[in-house]
């Protein structure tokens, strides 16, 4: 497997953004952001369709509209977005104006397939480059705002309290989490990205309770399962998001099944 080009560079780049998608997701769960998650990589679909109308970078178009989704959504206001009716206007809109550039341009159906699914093992060196640039860009500016952004997230009260500039935290981590759906958009696609930026972190909370311990967890689970979607994927020929959604889920229902039985057991006790 590792004497191809592309399957050496997938498991490059998407080891990195696995351990992206595991230390921003424990924030992203802790700040219930993980609709806006979703609403973000409807947006970067409409921004990737966008890209290829225009004849640009898919991922140029990716961040485009997702940094710009991010500063409408930190100008109107997180409580406000997550309303009902906010929140499906700009998934139809975003949808609605993905297909449409896709429709005007010249793009095949096995393109409109990869954005929306994702093509990890169509990625060339100079992608596998650009994807290291920007993760390792979200994962330094996570390290540096590390206890603003912990105190902010798990206790805003006490945040405000102390000082803690909130807004422009929200926005800065609203702004980190439209660069890092857009590069995890190329692992798993616009519609499954939800998945690898939530569901390890979602499962790591039932195997600790430490901050830490939950970014660690949720990042090997992460990393895991892009590892074994990877192996999967190219010795059975099926898409390679199904073997990592598909491992994410179980882990998260094992993590269920791990915090049931320790409940049973401390209530034996």
């Amino acid at each position: 497997m590792f004497a191809y080009d592309f399957m050496r560079h997938a498991f490059i780049a998407g080891t990195l953004i696995a351990i992206m998608c595991g230390a921003i997701g424990v924030f992203i769960m802790a700040r219930n952001l993980s609709f806006i998650a979703h609403t973000f990589s409807h947006i970067g679909f409409a921004g990737a369709s966008f890209a290829v109308f225009a004849g640009l970078d898919p991922l140029i178009g990716l961040l485009l509209f997702t940094l710009l989704g991010a500063c409408g959504v930190g100008q109107l206001g997180v409580r406000v977005f997550r309303r009902d009716a906010a929140v499906s206007v700009i998934l139809s809109l975003a949808l609605g104006l993905g297909i449409l550039f896709l429709s005007l341009s010249d793009a095949q159906g096995s393109f409109t397939k990869t954005i929306l699914f994702g093509s990890v093992v169509g990625i060339d060196l100079q992608d596998v480059w650009q994807l290291v640039g920007l993760t390792l860009f979200v994962l330094l500016v996570l390290a540096v705002g590390y206890r603003w952004l912990k105190f902010d997230s798990f206790d805003q009260t006490g945040a405000e309290a102390a000082g803690l500039p909130v807004h422009l935290i929200s926005i800065g981590f609203l702004l980190l989490m439209a660069v890092a759906v857009s590069v995890t958009v190329q692992i798993v696609g616009a519609l499954l990205v939800f998945a690898l930026m939530t569901v390890p972190a979602a499962a790591a909370r039932f195997f600790t309770q430490s901050i830490f311990g939950m970014i660690l967890t949720a990042a090997l689970l992460a990393m895991a399962g892009v590892w074994f979607g990877l192996s999967a994927g190219y010795y059975t020929n099926a898409p390679v998001s199904f073997y990592i959604v598909a491992f994410e889920a179980l882990s998260y229902f094992v993590g269920l099944l791990y915090q049931r039985v320790g409940q049973m057991r401390r209530g034996e006790a």
